[in-house]
């Protein structure tokens, strides 16, 4: 399926969660944001949140500071 990845198009397998998605970007432990079409998806739904084809995926690093 085509999905789009911080504005890049992208090939990934059918039924990818959240979750496969971000180990196959090396971001699986990774302090971050995510959002699939302009909606933040909850970190404790990663796991069953699918990816359907078309979807924009933003992916945000969160960056501490003081």
């Amino acid at each position: 399926m085509n999905i789009t990845v911080n504005g890049t198009a992208s090939e990934y397998p059918d039924k990818l969660s959240a979750s496969e998605l971000l180990r196959s970007l090396g971001l699986a432990d990774k302090r971050l944001a995510l959002e699939i079409n302009e909606e933040i998806v909850s970190r404790s739904t990663y796991d069953n949140h699918v990816i359907n084809p078309g979807d924009r995926v933003e992916i945000v690093h969160a960056i501490g500071g003081g």
